[in-house]
């Protein structure tokens, strides 16, 4: 599942775990409340699947990626899914405070394509590939 208000940056994802080996469904939402109703299956997210991983950025709408992050860890629904802080902050406290909220890795987006191609494809291969998750 993928947290972000952009919709450059939503497309970018989409195309990059799309050429990869793998398979990936991506669920996408644009804000923070979205991305709880999506969790809860409230609303139009009746049918939303459980993600195995939750992408998440810090930056959002309605409520931000911190108070998501929050959320998220303190229910016991969802506290074991991984989420990963994808963000451009690169500002220490916004580090140090994902960590503190129970983020389980966080990415600065990079500022060029082939950078930014080489971290989703490397977050990829290990959250769904190599990192053993609960299911």
């Amino acid at each position: 599942m993928l947290v972000d208000d952009n919709p450059a940056d939503i497309d970018l994802m989409c195309e990059i775990l799309g050429s990869c080996k793998r398979r990936y469904h991506v669920s996408s939402v644009s804000d923070g409340e979205e991305a709880i109703s999506f969790l809860h299956r409230r609303g139009r997210h009746s049918e939303a699947p459980t993600p195995d991983l939750v992408i998440l950025d810090l930056n959002l709408p309605r409520k931000d990626g911190r108070t998501v992050l929050k959320e998220l860890k303190s229910d016991s629904l969802f506290c074991k899914i991984p989420i990963v802080v994808f963000t451009t902050s690169q500002a220490n406290s916004d580090i140090t405070s994902s960590y503190a909220l129970g983020a389980n890795c966080y990415l600065r987006k990079p500022g060029n394509l082939e950078e930014y191609r080489a971290v989703v494809q490397s977050m990829a291969d290990f959250w769904l590939g190599f990192a053993a998750l609960p299911q």
